[in-house]
C-alpha cells in the first residue's frame, strides 16, 4: 500500500480548525468539504484519462478527458458524506456509491449495514472516503469488498490517520492483489485505549451531524 501525506499549509490550516473543540457543526462541515477538495487534487493525480480531440477558437488540438468506465466515489456512511461534496466538485462526472459501516465500540471491529454499489466493478477505479483511519478495520473491509467485485485500483482518502491504523490496514489487505493508495491530511501521534486518534479531532460523524 502506498501512503501519501498531503502536506500543504492550507491543509494544515484547515485541519487546525477542524481539531478545535470550539468549532461548531456548520463550520466543521464547511471545513471538511474544503479540505476534501484540497486532498482530492492529490488523490486524483493518477486518475485514468484518454485523449480527446477538440478545436479551440484558434486551432485543433488534443487534450484529455476522464476514461471509461468513470471513477466511482464511495463515501463510508455516515461520516464519509461530509467529504463527498468536496470530492465530486473535483470529479463531477464520477459515479457515487455508498457503503454503510460502523465500528463496534466493544470489539472495535467494522460491521456493514448498508450497500448501494454496482454489483460489477470490473476495471473500475474507486475512491473511498472516510474521515478517520483509526483501527483500520472499516477501510480494510471496504477494500476487500470492492476488490472482490472487480475494482482494479482503490484510493482511500482520509482527513487523519493513526500509525497503528496504517500498520493494521497494510496487514489486513496484504492479500489484495490490486494497487491501493492512502491519501491523508496528517498522520497523528497514536490511538488511545478507546480506539480514538490522538490528538485527532474527536468523532467526525458526531461533529459533522450531531450526536444521534
Amino acid at each position: 500500500m502506498r501512503v501519501l501525506v498531503a502536506d500543504h499549509p492550507l491543509i494544515n490550516h484547515k485541519l487546525t480548525y477542524l481539531r478545535d473543540r470550539r468549532t461548531d457543526s456548520p463550520t466543521f462541515r464547511r471545513l471538511a468539504e474544503e479540505l476534501m477538495t484540497l486532498l482530492a487534487y492529490e488523490a486524483t493525480r493518477e486518475v485514468r484519462v484518454e485523449p480527446f480531440d477538440i478545436e479551440t477558437p484558434v486551432a485543433p488540438t488534443t487534450g484529455i478527458k476522464l476514461a471509461n468506465p468513470k471513477p466511482l466515489v464511495v463515501p463510508i456512511l455516515r461520516a464519509g458524506l461530509g467529504m463527498l461534496e468536496g470530492m465530486v466538485r473535483m470529479l463531477p462526472s464520477a459515479e457515487v456509491g455508498f457503503l454503510g459501516m460502523l465500528r463496534n465500540e466493544e470489539t472495535l471491529e467494522a460491521v456493514t449495514y448498508a450497500n448501494r454499489l454496482p454489483d460489477d466493478l470490473t476495471n473500475r477505479q474507486v475512491y473511498v472516503l472516510d474521515p478517520m483511519l483509526a483501527t483500520g478495520g472499516t477501510l480494510a473491509m471496504a477494500i476487500h469488498y470492492l476488490a472482490e467485485r472487480g475494482a482494479t485500483d482503490i484510493t482511500c482518502v482520509t482527513l487523519l490517520a493513526a500509525p497503528e491504523g496504517i500498520k493494521a490496514l497494510e496487514e489486513q489487505i496484504a492479500d489484495v492483489q490490486i494497487p491501493v493508495t492512502l491519501v491523508t491530511g496528517a498522520i497523528d501521534q497514536e490511538l488511545n485505549e478507546h480506539g480514538y486518534i490522538v490528538p485527532g479531532l474527536g468523532d467526525a460523524g458526531d461533529r459533522l451531524y450531531g450526536v444521534v
